[in-house]
């Protein structure tokens, strides 16, 4: 499950860091 959102180019997730940076 991915739960992260690209803002400005850094992810930012519900406490968790997911790479979704491919």
């Amino acid at each position: 499950m991915r739960f992260a959102v690209r803002e400005g180019g850094k992810t930012v997730g519900s406490g968790v860091v997911t790479e979704i940076l491919a």
